[in-house]
This record gives C-alpha cells, sequence and structure tokens, in this order.
C-alpha cells in the first residue's frame, strides 16, 4: 500500500497538494507536512477557499492559495475521499479536466466511502487523523520526519481528536504523540499558539451569547440545533467561524445526544456539521448525503431550505438514536444475562 505512494512521487518533479472546500486543522496540517516532507520536490498549495482565520496559527498557512498549479507533474488531494467536498473543484470545468487527465493521489482516513469518479490511487487508513495516515506513510517509505513535520503532524492530530480526547484516540495515538514529541513538536508551544488565535474579540462574544439564545431542541432535548443564516456567514465567518463558535458546546448540554449546526446559502446550498455522543454523526451524515466520523460528521445539500431540512434532521435523529439506545439497552440484558 505505502509502496503506492513511492512510486507516485518517484517521477514527478512539481506536486500539488489540494485541501477541500472546507479546510480544518487536519486538513491543514496535513498539506503542510506533505510539503515538509517532501523537501526534494517542487511543492504547491491550493485550496478553493481562503484559510479561516482561527486555524492561522499554523506557521506557514498563507502558503495556501486559490490558485491552482496547472503545471504540476502530479496533485494529492488530503483529508477527503469524497466528491462532495470537491465540487468546487469538479465544478470548474478547467481543474476538472486536469483532475481527469493528471496522475492524482488521495489520503484520507474517514470512514466514509471514496466515491470520487475520477482516477486516482489512494491510501485510506481508518485512524484519528489525516496526519496519522501521513505518519505511517513517512515512516514505512523512508521520509525523513523533521522538527518542522512532526509540528504539522501533531497540529492535525490534536485538531481532530479534540486535543486527544475524541472516541477515536487509543493507546497508539498516545504512542505517536509521544514519538512526534519526541522528534521536536513541543506541544505545549502549539497549545499556546493556538490559544492565542482562538481569542475572542468581544463583538464575537456577543454573537455567541446571540446563538446560544437561538439553539433549538427536539426529541426531548436529545437533539440540538442552531441555524446561521447567509446574513451571519458574511458578517462573521472571516473573523470566527460560526459552527466552531457554537457546536461543540451544544453538545455538551445535559441530554443532548446530537448538535447540528446549519448554514443556508443564498444559492440554495446547505450546510450542516454534527456532532454527538453517540456513534451516529456519520450515519445522519449519510442521510444527506455527507459523512464523516462516528462522532464528527457534515454533509451539503442543494436546492432545499431549513425549514425541510430540519424536519428531515429530526426523522432521521430520532430513528438513529432511538435504534441505537434500543441495541445497547439489548446488548446489556444479554451481557447481563449471560452471569
Amino acid at each position: 500500500m505505502y509502496e503506492n505512494f513511492t512510486k507516485f512521487i518517484s517521477d514527478k518533479t512539481k506536486i500539488c497538494i489540494i485541501q477541500a472546500e472546507n479546510p480544518d486543522g487536519d486538513s491543514l496540517g496535513s498539506a503542510l507536512a506533505l510539503e515538509a516532507l517532501l523537501k526534494d520536490k517542487q511543492i504547491s498549495q491550493f485550496c478553493p477557499v481562503n484559510i479561516p482565520k482561527y486555524l492561522r496559527y499554523y506557521k506557514d498557512w498563507s502558503k495556501i492559495t486559490s490558485e491552482i498549479d496547472y503545471q504540476a507533474d502530479g496533485y494529492i488531494i488530503v483529508d477527503t475521499a469524497a466528491q462532495i467536498l470537491l465540487s468546487k473543484l469538479t465544478d470548474d470545468l478547467t481543474i476538472k479536466n486536469l483532475l481527469y487527465t493528471k496522475p492524482i493521489f488521495v489520503i484520507d482516513h474517514h470512514e466514509t466511502p471514496d466515491d470520487l469518479d475520477f482516477p486516482h490511487q489512494s491510501i485510506i487508513e481508518h485512524l484519528p487523523s489525516c496526519t496519522n495516515v501521513i505518519y505511517n506513510i513517512a515512516t514505512q517509505t523512508g521520509l525523513t520526519i523533521d522538527k518542522t513535520a512532526a509540528e504539522y503532524i501533531f497540529q492535525g492530530l490534536l485538531s481532530d481528536t479534540l486535543g486527544l480526547t475524541s472516541a477515536g484516540v487509543s493507546g497508539d495515538t498516545f504512542r505517536l504523540a509521544a514519538e512526534l514529541q519526541d522528534l521536536g513538536a513541543n506541544i505545549s508551544e502549539l497549545e499556546e499558539n493556538r490559544k492565542e488565535f482562538m481569542k475572542k474579540s468581544q463583538r464575537i462574544l456577543a454573537y455567541k451569547a446571540e446563538l446560544i439564545q437561538r439553539i433549538d431542541y427536539s426529541l426531548d432535548g436529545r437533539l440540538s440545533t442552531i441555524h446561521i443564516p447567509w446574513e451571519e456567514i458574511q458578517e462573521y465567518s472571516d473573523e470566527y467561524n460560526p459552527n466552531v463558535l457554537i457546536l461543540e458546546e451544544m453538545k455538551m448540554v445535559e441530554g443532548v445526544k446530537v448538535a447540528v449546526a446549519i448554514k443556508t446559502y443564498p444559492d440554495g446550498k446547505l450546510t450542516g456539521k454534527i456532532r454527538s455522543s453517540l456513534p451516529i454523526s456519520d450515519k445522519i451524515a449519510g442521510y444527506f448525503g455527507g459523512g464523516g466520523h462516528p462522532y464528527a460528521a457534515g454533509f451539503r445539500i442543494y436546492d432545499t431550505n431549513y425549514q425541510d431540512t430540519l424536519r428531515e434532521l429530526v426523522t432521521c435523529s430520532y430513528k438513529l438514536i432511538d435504534t441505537y439506545e434500543q441495541e445497547s439497552t439489548t446488548a446489556e440484558t444479554t451481557f447481563i444475562g449471560s452471569f
């Protein structure tokens, strides 16, 4: 599996690394870690949207541009194998032609099936972060992990595991963190940088208070939702992503099993970010054609409206929460009865 990556890069001088249109800490860490690992290549970095301000604590975030290199010998897509998350690329006919005619390699860690319809090779491992996969690639193919690469791998790992606290974290994850620390990644320094950039202005704190007042609860308090209209996306997103601002705290409300932030856009697009305390986020996202992790996922749909989507979300969540709780109760009863 890893040998395919070595073969892919062996005959290429110029490589363009691509992030999807929803960049996060893991995709950014993956893109920058790859550049640090592939020192003998000419690397360009592409993302179809601007890197959000809350991620600009990554040292070289400004290397990411919205201009794709059409002259690259090959392209590496990180942190997604989902067609829907690359729609900004495939909607551009010139870039779409590039994807169908140039060598493409995909590196991902999500459990969502690979549904990319253009030719590509891939390494997909169901691990806590995409940077975890990149670490495995580096160690198995002899790429040197210097301090810079170790830091970016660590930052991506911390981002996608909520600081090594999410459900997918295992003993191997902590061993990886220790190895990255030994390679030069200073977790306390990285965390201080992150905290500095996560500080909120008084305006953003006031907006967060407003969002809290607008949270809706359904299914006897087991589902919490928030609607973020286009006007607020325009006004606040450049300074602080409303999803990031509110979603984790929505999940932490007593009794809530699933929290969903829904953004609506003037072109009919609607996006949903899901966080849950039950392993069903990916199934809820899958209902709407999206995907992700069992506890964190997302979806994007078109030609719809908020109220219709909310009704479907309530119905879908009810079935999945109810099914999971029934299965858990049955399993517990069977376990107790075996004694």
